[in-house]
């Protein structure tokens, strides 16, 4: 019975944590500081996008990578994904 309690546990976790993850795209406190306006309709210059995301921390970095290569993550933040594709190896 324990074995069978562990591997639910584990499962609780990974789905719990790919949430979050998941979720990371879809922040607005994550997403904000990269738009120039308050609609989050217009990405800020790609200088300053870049600097802006230089500054965040090198796990975070690749949280974002990683999502945007993910197809369905990336799907609805395409533009903000096709600047963080072009930072590519530049962290």
């Amino acid at each position: 019975m324990n074995f069978k309690a562990t591997c639910l546990a584990a499962i609780a976790v990974f789905a719990i944590g790919g949430t979050a993850v998941a979720g990371a795209l879809d922040e607005p406190s994550n997403m904000a500081p990269f738009y120039a306006d308050s609609a989050m309709k217009q990405l800020k210059p790609m200088p300053e996008f870049t600097k802006v995301f230089m500054a965040m921390p090198k796990d975070k970095q690749d949280d974002v990578h990683r999502l945007c290569q993910d197809a369905a993550m990336s799907k609805p933040h395409a533009e903000f994904c096709a600047d963080v594709n072009a930072l590519a190896g530049k962290s």
